[in-house]
């Protein structure tokens, strides 16, 4: 139980009284005693705490606390909204200085368990890290595994490590829209290195990169796009490339992928930096050139700093999540009106009738939404 949060301890001990086991580190021996515990936290966890109860917990960096903000900027109810931005604007002046770091890479490659490596490597140095991992979510049911927890079981269990898993939604790039918004509060909270890590299936990766301070694309030997134009969007704004699962019968074909992958970015303009972006190879699984690829990280932000090119990117980077926020409260705006919603059905029927192009219903609607009538 003391290694447990609220809502994990609600869980196991809802899958206890379901399975009849009561031996999994609690001190429960009866099934009554169960409904107890149960009840108990269902009540300590429906107590909304205040927005100053939860900057307290935050900046004292209690995980509870930061998992309930986090939760509460990704509501979607206007009360839990309106005290969401208060909390992330009293975050703000309290933020720590942090590395923020975007990895991505196509499923298989190995992401969950290279998180956990350099997570692991970096709370052994004395860091406290934190994981916004995204999960896919289902184009069909809507639903998502948020299965992080459970893949990063060593890290989990890490006092100076925090993971937050997130379902992608509709969001661009498989990062949850209010994936900014955590990155504040776990700063708040004294996490040094903020990981990021995306769906990585094919979409745009724009939205991780511009909430980063280094993007790193995690690559495979013999996947055969060492020279794939097509995979030109990702390679440009990557900053380091690792080839994972060096390990075992793969090692040479890692390497031979490396020396591919150092010949192809060759043929891509320098970056505004100057920065030349590395490649290197390594085995999550055996804890083998996790140390390199942290060196690597550290070497991109002497050179940044340097440069004056980090708090220069940070500034853009506020500038385009401006822009972002505003396009998402008027398109909110838009498709919340009552009068748009019971419109839209309607247009939607004449287009289908070929009584009407998608064009002209959509300037009737945005009129409609201008005028108000």
């Amino acid at each position: 139980r003391a290694n447990l949060s609220d809502d994990d301890a609600l869980r196991v001990a809802k899958k206890m009284r379901q399975s009849g086991c009561y031996s999994v580190g609690f001190a429960l021996e009866s099934d009554n005693e169960i409904n107890n515990a149960i009840s108990k936290l269902k009540r300590k966890r429906q107590k909304q705490p205040s927005v100053e109860e939860l900057l307290a917990g935050i900046l004292e960096s209690n995980t509870t606390a930061l998992s309930r903000g986090i939760t509460l900027i990704e509501s979607h109810k206007i009360s839990h909204q309106t005290k969401a931005k208060i909390l992330i604007e009293s975050c703000l002046e309290h933020r720590k200085p942090s590395i923020r770091i975007g990895i991505t890479g196509v499923p298989g490659v190995g992401k969950s368990t290279y998180i956990e490596a350099l997570g692991t490597h970096l709370t052994n140095l004395g860091f406290k890290v934190a994981v916004l991992a995204v999960d896919p979510t289902s184009s069909l049911s809507k639903g998502s595994i948020l299965g992080d927890k459970t893949r990063m079981d060593t890290l989990v269990r890490n006092k100076n490590a925090f993971i937050r898993p997130s379902a992608a939604g509709k969001s661009l790039g498989g990062v949850a829209r209010y994936t900014r918004e955590a990155i504040t509060l776990c700063e708040a909270a004294g996490y040094d290195v903020i990981l990021i890590e995306t769906v990585g299936v094919g979409q745009s990766e724009t939205a991780v990169h511009s909430m980063v301070d280094f993007f790193l694309l995690l690559k495979l030997a013999g996947a055969g796009d060492e020279l794939q134009g097509i995979k030109r969007g990702i390679i440009e704004i990557a900053d380091a490339i690792i080839i994972n699962k060096a390990d075992g019968n793969n090692k040479n074909a890692a390497k031979l992928a490396m020396l591919e992958f150092k010949r192809a970015l060759h043929l891509y303009p320098a970056k505004a930096n100057d920065w030349v972006p590395k490649v290197i190879i390594c085995s999550a699984i055996e804890n083998k050139g996790i140390d390199k690829s942290w060196e690597l990280i550290k070497d991109y932000v002497k050179h940044s700093k340097s440069k004056g090119d980090f708090i220069k990117k940070r500034q853009e980077q506020d500038i385009f999540w401006l822009i972002q926020f505003i396009e998402n409260e008027i398109k909110d705006q838009f498709f919340n009106n009552e009068l748009i919603s019971k419109e839209l059905n309607s247009q939607i029927k004449l287009i289908n009738d070929n009584k009407r192009s998608a064009f002209a219903a959509a300037e009737y609607l945005l009129n409609l939404h201008k005028t108000g009538a």
